[in-house]
């Protein structure tokens, strides 16, 4: 079996993977103080309720964002799996060029995602993740990775107006909105972030669509994606497992 490992800055997603299949996976906060031993204990018991053993992990690859937490990662690896583990990153093959100014500069995570919607699609797209930040990554027709554009996540704003506005409490964004016109501070909130989070991703969307002049498949991959995209008017598709997709078709070509 394969261990996929994708480290963002809020969540780490895992997933336990056989051939095509993900056959497991977990979503648990980044913690950037995590140690080795501490991974170790954390994953011990999500195998355990899975009826998982370590023993059948013969594989690990890792994409991260989180310079710091990458060697915590390597050595949780090597103490527990006994593996070396593989890394997106510079150096590996990609199966994609990547037609950025500096091509080291694109996430790692971004070029998961860039490859698990081509190799499904195979056309032109626009992977949109709602993550830490939301994201939006452009794939042309031939398969090359074009650029993209990098927003505020729904979370961080929603911080942001907790912290910066004294009379807001922190909320929690969990369900649609009942009406567009509010009428308790809350549920204002509430409309502010969904309906004007779908309004950025269908502004992006077709400025980029006119950008290119190409008619582009969009796909959405994050946490909050089932929640957004219902509000949206340019989203084709939500796929919540495209990086793990993405960590094995990686895998693949680089064994």
């Amino acid at each position: 079996m394969l261990f996929c490992i994708d480290i963002g800055n809020t969540n780490i997603v895992l997933g336990i993977t056989d051939q095509q299949l993900v056959l497991n996976h977990w979503r648990v906060r980044t913690e950037r103080d995590m140690t080795a031993d501490e991974m170790g204990i954390l994953i011990g018991n999500l195998f355990t309720a899975s009826n998982l053993r370590t023993g059948d992990i013969k594989n690990v690859i890792i994409s991260c964002v989180v310079p710091p937490l990458l060697n915590t990662m390597e050595e949780f690896s090597r103490r527990y799996f006994n593996v070396e583990p593989l890394i997106v990153g510079p150096g590996i093959n990609l199966g994609m060029p990547i037609l950025y100014d500096n091509p080291k500069e694109v996430g790692a995570d971004r070029i998961v995602n860039a490859v698990a919607a081509y190799e499904r699609y195979h056309s032109a797209l626009i992977i949109v993740d709602f993550g830490t930040a939301t994201t939006f990554d452009v794939v042309s027709k031939e398969g090359a990775y074009l650029g993209g554009a990098i927003a505020p996540g729904v979370t961080i704003s929603c911080e942001a107006l907790f912290q910066k506005a004294s009379k807001l409490p922190r909320v929690e964004i969990f369900a649609k909105p009942k009406n567009v016109i509010a009428k308790d501070t809350i549920s204002s909130m509430n409309v502010g972030i969904v309906y004007g989070y779908a309004g950025l991703v269908d502004g992006i969307v077709r400025r980029i669509k006119k950008e290119t002049g190409e008619e582009m498949k969009v796909i959405a991959t994050g946490g909050l994606a089932p929640l957004i995209c219902k509000e949206t008017e340019t989203i084709d598709a939500v796929d919540e497992l495209l990086t793990l997709e993405g960590l094995m078709i990686l895998f693949k070509r680089n064994v």
